[in-house]
Parts: C-alpha cells; sequence; structure tokens
C-alpha cells in the first residue's frame, strides 16, 4: 500500500517539512533506508544516519534541529513523540495489510455456525457446530475451530491455530501460528497395577479481551470449570498453561515458561523466560520472576522481586550468587589457614 505524507502527517496529526505529496510504500530502520520508505529519528544516537539516509519521508520529534544539511529528498513530519508516532503507525500498517474477507476454498463451516460481518475464512480451516464468531474476525489458512467454541470481534487467528471445543475466546485476541487452546490437561491416576488411568478433562478455556498468544503456546483444558486467561494478559511463544491455571489481568510471561496445574497467578505480573511453576501454588499481584527460576511455593507479599531455583528474594540471591563465584578461592584460602595453624602447633 501506498500513503503520502500528507495522509501520514493527518493521521499523526504532524507537521509536514518539505513534499506534502512524497509517498511511501515501506517501513525501514533509518540506516537501511531506501527511496520509498518512511524511517524514524527517536534515539539522538542515530542522528547522524539521518544525513544519509536514503529513505523518503522521516518520523522526528518537534524538538529536532538538524546540524547538518538533510538529503534534498528527505521530507520530514514532525510529531511531539518520534516514537509513539511510530508505533501508531506500526499499528495502522499492520491492520491495513490484514484487511482480508471472505471465505477461502477449500474450507468446512458447518451450517450451524454463526460468522459476523466482515469475517476471513482462510484456505483448508475447519469451524464446527453451534461455533459463534463475532465481527471483523480473521481466521488464517489450517485453523480448527471445535464445536460450541465462542470468538468476540475483532480476534486474528494466525495459520494453524487449534482451538478444541467449548472454549471461548474475547473480543479483540490475537492467536499467532500453531497456539493450541483447549487440549486435554495433563490428568492421570495411578492405580494398582502401576498404570496410569486418565482422567477425563471435560472443563473448557476461557480467554478474556485483549489477550495476544505467541505461536506455538498451549493452554490445557480444565478438568472441571475454566483455565482462565484475565483481560490484557501478553503470553510469549512456546508457553506451557496447565488445566485450571488462572492468570491475571495485564500479566506478562516470556518464552518457555511453564505453569503446572491449578496454578493461580496475580495482576500486573513480570515472568521472565525459562520459569517454572508448580501446581496448586498462588502468586500475589504485581510480582516480577527472572528468568530461569523456579517457583515451587507460593509468593503471598504483593510486587516481590523473585530470583533463583528454588525462587527467593532478588537481593538475597545475588548476595548468595556472589559467595557461590567466590568460593573455590575461599576454600584455597582455609585450606591456606588450616596449614598456617598446622605449622604453629607443631
Amino acid at each position: 500500500m501506498e500513503f503520502t505524507a500528507e495522509q501520514i502527517a493527518g493521521l499523526l496529526q504532524g507537521e509536514i517539512e518539505g513534499d506534502a505529496n512524497a509517498s511511501v510504500r515501506s517501513m525501514a530502520k533509518i540506516e537501511e533506508g531506501k527511496e520509498g520508505s518512511i524511517t524514524f529519528l527517536a534515539n539522538p544516537k542515530y542522528e547522524e544516519h539521518i544525513y544519509t539516509t536514503q529513505s523518503t519521508i522521516a518520523l522526528v520529534n518537534k524538538s529536532f534541529i538538524p546540524s547538518k544539511t538533510l538529503p534534498s529528498t528527505l521530507t520530514l513530519i514532525k510529531v511531539d513523540d518520534a516514537y509513539a508516532a511510530l508505533s501508531k503507525l506500526l499499528s495502522f500498517y499492520d491492520k491495513a495489510n490484514q484487511q482480508k474477507f471472505g471465505i477461502e476454498q477449500p474450507s468446512y463451516i458447518n451450517d450451524s455456525a454463526q460468522l459476523g460481518e466482515n469475517c476471513y475464512v482462510g484456505a483448508f480451516s475447519y469451524i464446527g457446530e453451534n461455533v459463534k464468531i463475532g465481527n471483523n474476525v480473521k481466521i488464517y489458512p489450517h485453523s480448527y475451530i471445535g464445536d460450541n467454541v465462542e470468538i468476540g470481534n475483532d480476534c486474528i487467528l494466525f495459520s494453524g491455530v487449534k482451538i478444541y471445543h467449548d472454549c471461548i475466546i474475547g473480543n479483540s485476541c490475537t492467536l499467532h501460528a500453531g497456539v493450541v487452546i483447549g487440549a486435554d490437561g495433563f490428568g492421570f491416576a495411578p492405580n494398582d497395577a502401576n498404570n496410569y488411568q486418565k482422567v477425563p478433562q471435560i472443563g473448557n478455556v476461557l480467554i478474556e479481551d485483549y489477550v495476544e498468544i505467541g505461536a506455538n503456546t498451549t493452554i490445557d483444558r480444565a478438568t472441571m470449570g475454566s483455565t482462565i486467561i484475565r483481560k490484557g494478559v501478553k503470553l510469549d511463544n512456546l508457553i506451557q498453561v496447565g488445566h485450571n491455571v488462572e492468570i491475571g489481568e495485564n500479566t506478562v510471561i516470556a518464552a518457555q515458561t511453564g505453569i503446572a496445574g491449578s496454578t493461580k497467578l496475580g495482576k500486573n505480573m513480570m515472568v521472565g523466560g525459562q520459569v517454572g511453576f508448580g501446581g496448586h501454588i498462588k502468586i500475589a499481584d504485581d510480582v516480577k520472576i527472572a528468568g530461569q527460576s523456579g517457583v515451587a511455593q507460593s509468593i503471598v507479599k504483593k510486587g516481590e522481586i523473585v530470583e533463583g531455583t528454588p525462587a527467593f528474594k532478588i537481593g538475597d540471591y545475588k548476595r548468595s550468587y556472589v559467595l557461590f563465584r567466590s568460593l573455590p578461592k575461599m576454600r584455597a584460602q582455609i585450606i591456606e589457614l588450616e596449614n598456617r595453624i598446622k605449622d604453629n602447633e607443631e
């Protein structure tokens, strides 16, 4: 798609310095700009590149005053905050690129399914019985929507998303490629023969509004009741969420984290990558957990910051780690002291 400086300035409430009719078709970093692209300058460390960039348009702060001559082909759009303006422009560009409509073939949509207005269903997708899909939903190819699933308005399901039966997705959610919602929880009961008997998982998954789930993340259905992902949660790629877990509003979790069954995470948490949570524990609101930590017990204090395996207060962890790194030196010192004491005794 092609946009002029005048159109972009109107979207961002910016001021044009240069050619209002200058047009762009792509976006680029300032050091990699090419003709027909728009770039931005927000960090002064990159200012030198604006004097050599080949981009056609650059977003800059209103406070920007060039210290050298700018390229004659460059048009500036001055805004209050170039970085915030870029974010808005990227969001607009992304939505413009996803304006797909209609039902591609081959695909299967059960006669009992209800689709809202302006929906897109990609080829080789399957939509089961009694499914309810809201307006402006985009379902990319090779997706599976099981029976009785409900999906709210303005959702995007990228290629290969699988949503098992009875699960509920709220409004404005994004599920990236390979996400699996509602597979069976890991429920097996040992018997006298030392075999494991499967415990049927008859619950579902409930995902509230404005949730984004990264590629190949899996969220298991509840044994009974619901596995719940609250409003505004952001999950990275390759995360495992066990059955009957609840994740509180606006919590963000980085890749390769695993959450065992029936654990409850609070609101506004920040969880680093490769964190492991034990089952049946509760974590308070606003807690921060450093990457590769192992959390085996509940954290009851709001706003706690923890690290380590098992995780404990981050200050204590760092002091302990300093001692751990010093152990070889301390051992040598102890041996030396023992030898001196032995020599004195002799």
